[in-house]
């Protein structure tokens, strides 16, 4: 990705323009991906930038706190996932008190017309902008035809007559069907973090763990697992993961620990990503330490067992 353009104030339209999506891409699913990959091959016809305008925080973050989903993928996820796909520029808009209350006409004069000069516009036909949501795909597509730039729609993306959305995708993390999660974003999902000096109750328990910052308010699944991780030398490495507020300890923030198989190396400080492959079990209370190591030793086993086999 050549440009991370950041507000309306850092906006500098080039007299070729540029071809654009608009969208949370919260995931980057194969529904995105197919959005991607058609904006990309009109980019290199046109010879324009294929450029993904999205907002930060999203808009469900910013008028409902308190109810909004967690995120399949925080924003430097998202940015790492997108320059894979011949995405050149990313358009970030703050969404706030001034984007919610803009006009859906002055929305597209102000971003699309002159801020980027938009020659080819991909949305979804149910995509609603701008104050009070007045602005839909009708309206864009008029808009299109006076200044000049084609808007199309993004055909909804389907596998199986099952529709590929970001809210599956949550729904099926949340269900422990890694499988149909994985088959969703055409990869197993995956969290990514640097890791960090934690309490070292694991070590003293016998179990040592890597402490993933998640650097999310939520997460879209809890619990313990057999993961993989990447980003090491050795990658892949295989292990078992809790996510969670550890409550037998009684944590109360969520947390990312992996626990490597046959590992013993120092990697703090080091970037990696965590591939979730199979739900071991739901995080639960255990009554003292030992239940709880107990337990830990039977996890270990059952995630080996998994791997053996898979």
């Amino acid at each position: 990705m050549k440009k991370i353009i950041r507000g309306f104030h850092n906006l500098s339209p080039s007299s070729e323009g540029c071809v654009a999506t608009i969208g949370n891409f919260d995931g980057v699913h194969l529904g995105h991906q197919a959005v991607l990959s058609q904006l990309a091959l009109k980019g290199d016809m046109l010879g324009l930038p294929a450029t993904v305008i999205t907002f930060e925080p999203q808009p469900t973050e910013f008028f409902l706190p308190a109810k909004a989903p967690p995120r399949l993928s925080r924003f430097r996820e998202k940015v790492e996932a997108l320059r894979s796909y011949s995405i050149e520029q990313l358009c970030v808009l703050r969404f706030n008190e001034v984007l919610a209350g803009m006009s859906a006409n002055d929305f597209i004069q102000k971003l699309l017309v002159k801020g980027l000069n938009v020659r080819y516009l991909v949305v979804g036909d149910d995509f609603k902008f701008g104050k009070d949501r007045k602005g839909d795909f009708a309206l864009l597509k008029k808009m299109g035809e006076e200044h000049n730039f084609q808007v199309v729609n993004m055909h909804t993306f389907a596998i199986a007559e099952t529709r590929v959305s970001s809210t599956r995708i949550r729904q099926a993390l949340t269900a422990g069907d890694l499988m149909l999660a994985q088959t969703l974003l055409g990869h197993p999902y995956k969290m990514s973090g640097r890791v960090a000096h934690g309490d070292k109750r694991g070590r003293t328990l016998g179990y040592p763990t890597a402490n993933i910052h998640l650097h999310r308010a939520k997460v879209p699944l809890t619990g313990v697992y057999a993961v993989r991780l990447y980003g090491l030398e050795d990658e892949p490495i295989e292990g078992i993961a809790n996510v969670g507020v550890r409550p037998t300890i009684g944590e109360g923030n969520t947390l990312l620990e992996v626990h490597l198989f046959d590992f013993n190396k120092d990697i703090y400080g080091e970037n990696v990503q965590v591939y979730f492959l199979h739900k071991v079990r739901d995080e639960k209370k255990f009554d003292g330490l030992p239940a709880l190591v107990a337990q830990i030793e039977r996890d270990c086993q059952s995630a080996r067992n998994y791997f053996d086999v898979a």
